[in-house]
């Protein structure tokens, strides 16, 4: 996935409001951007740490920059997590996701369940497949792990691909790690140990779960 458009450098001065980031541009000016991220975003958010914005194409739009990437001294992370579904539907449309090859069609936010929308739902003649993605940003002890904040709204999404499994269909919890500084992954039962015994739950019941590193860039992400 490349930006549409050069990615605009600055600085970090504070996050607030959740989707509110006030950050100082290379020309000494101050700006604020819309953070398309409702998590906690615990490791961020550091004070003066690099960031890349993205230009708003609308000209009416209210905030002119969106919050990409934040650099940590490490690594770039990638804070807006609708880019993590681009990414993933990238990598499957072009066979880079070695568990989800062979499908005739692969769609983005298709209905289903309990009014919901599948992030991917990929078919052929004999099988559906659905495909829940989430971006990961926070490490704990060394290894990458989901939620960075508690999510009744992700237990959900579980549940449904549990459905989706029961019916004779293909289930798959996916997640994209959006940063590249720790090895392994957990789900963050420290955070919200609902969440983690859900996941658990899910696998027991057939839904399959796939990690996948990214390599990220000021021009674009791709599935590493």
């Amino acid at each position: 996935m490349q930006f549409e458009q050069k990615l605009i450098p600055g600085k970090l001065i504070k996050r607030y409001k959740r989707f509110l980031a006030d950050i100082e541009l290379e020309d000494g000016s101050i700006i604020t951007a819309h953070c398309p991220n409702s998590g906690r975003m615990t490791q961020c958010q550091g004070e003066g740490w690099k960031v890349l914005l993205s230009p708003a194409n609308n000209p009416n739009r209210k905030l002119k920059f969106t919050w990409e990437l934040v650099h940590n001294g490490k690594c770039w992370i990638c804070v807006n997590t609708q880019r993590a579904n681009e990414v993933a539907f990238e990598a499957v449309s072009s066979d880079k996701i070695t568990e989800l090859i062979g499908y005739d069609l692969v769609e983005r936010e298709k209905k289903y369940g309990k009014n919901s929308r599948i992030d991917i739902l990929l078919s052929n003649p004999n099988e559906l497949c659905y495909v829940e993605v989430k971006s990961v940003t926070l490490t704990n002890n060394g290894k990458y792990t989901f939620p960075d904040a508690p999510t009744e709204r992700g237990r959900k999404h579980l549940e449904e691909l549990i459905d989706m499994k029961k019916e004779g269909h293909r289930a798959v919890m996916l997640f994209v790690v959006m940063r590249s500084d720790a090895k392994g992954f957990e789900a963050a039962a420290h955070i919200d140990p609902k969440y983690a015994e859900s996941l658990k739950i899910a696998r027991e019941n057939g839904v399959e779960v796939l990690i996948y590193e990214t390599e990220i860039d000021e021009l674009g992400i791709s599935i590493k």
